[in-house]
């Protein structure tokens, strides 16, 4: 998915605008497995998913939850350093090799000072993420694993190919032998 299509899905921007806010982003290329946000630090960038696929997790009791993934469009953040500028609660790791497109927080920061239509557009992206949020605490804390896995192949339909069945069992907060059974049932 190029930048384009990525700005365009948050809020539509002017031609001059939208050129504005691509002088500022960068597309860099990282490998499977790299840890592109981590907890131990305060994130002063953001990415957007050009190519590939991402899982956001934290560490409990030593043992790693998967809480949610990303794929070509979405956007990796640290909403607590772009919004608070403090250490993130998450990690993100890059499931395959990634194309992604780099924002930095200072510039878009000094870029809503500067220009009206990228201060909506990055009112809306804020929106944007917190309504996703929303979505993951209410899907984890009143739906079934069924329902929660029904919901993620629906917006995700095939990660089962592009994700260990271990990251989704643990997204989905169940055993990879409860997932076998959810899967079974579903087919």
């Amino acid at each position: 998915m190029d930048i384009e299509q990525i700005l365009d899905k948050i809020y539509p921007l002017s031609e001059s605008s939208k050129l504005i806010l691509k002088n500022h982003i960068v597309e860099l290329s990282f490998p499977k497995n790299k840890i592109l946000i981590s907890t131990d630090k305060i994130e002063k960038d953001f990415y957007f998913i050009k190519k590939g696929i991402a899982r956001t997790f934290v560490y409990t009791d030593g043992d790693e939850t998967t809480f949610s993934f990303g794929k070509e469009g979405d956007t990796i953040i640290s909403m607590k350093s772009y919004i608070a500028n403090q250490k993130g609660y998450e990690n993100v790791e890059l499931l395959e090799d990634c194309l992604v497109y780099k924002l930095n927080t200072q510039d878009i920061r000094k870029l809503y000072t500067e220009n009206i239509e990228i201060a909506n557009w990055g009112i809306k992206f804020a929106e944007n993420e917190l309504l996703k949020a929303e979505d993951r605490l209410l899907t984890r804390q009143f739906g079934t694993a069924t329902n929660r896995y029904e919901i993620l192949l629906k917006n995700y339909p095939n990660l089962l190919q592009r994700v260990q069945l271990g990251y989704i069992a643990s997204y989905l907060g169940i055993t990879q032998v409860s997932l076998s059974r959810i899967r079974a049932n579903i087919k």
